[in-house]
């Protein structure tokens, strides 16, 4: 005999049986890792406010131009937020009459909300797959005329 071992040849080459409580073990680390990963890594909701802004991002980069006119300039308090300030306009595409608001509380810099009268012209920039989709002012474009 060539080698000598202590074991039975079979059992030199069966994997040792693993002790249930170091499986359990493994298994609770493992899900807490998982969680913990999730809950680092996992995308926070956007607010109404992050929705706004990239929606006019959007608008601004893939918007078409069409002439309207502004209707009304009204603040509003909905329930449970700040203060809003709603410029409302109106714009024809394609045959189709469209009004729509805009919240500018946020770009209240950039225009003058005393000037925006009931029949001032202005440009509107709005998707061309949903018309209804649209902006007088974003921070990097204005279409108000003054």
């Amino acid at each position: 005999m060539l080698f000598k071992t202590s074991r039975p040849l079979t059992a030199q080459f069966l994997p040792e049986v693993m002790i249930p409580t170091r499986l359990y073990a493994m298994i609770l680390g493992s899900a807490g890792a998982l969680l913990a990963a999730y809950l680092l890594l996992r995308r926070k909701p956007k607010g109404h406010d992050e929705v706004e802004r990239e929606r006019r991002v959007w608008l601004d980069r893939v918007g078409r131009i069409t002439d309207g006119t502004v209707i009304d300039v009204q603040e509003m308090q909905p329930e449970g937020r700040k203060p809003a300030t709603f410029l409302i306009f109106q714009y024809d595409v394609a045959g189709v009459s469209y009004e729509a608001s805009q919240d500018v509380t946020y770009l209240r810099q950039l225009i003058n909300l005393h000037s925006c009268r009931l029949g001032l012209p202005t440009s509107v920039r709005y998707d061309p797959q949903n018309p209804g989709n649209s902006i007088v002012v974003s921070e990097r474009w204005m279409g108000l005329r003054q």
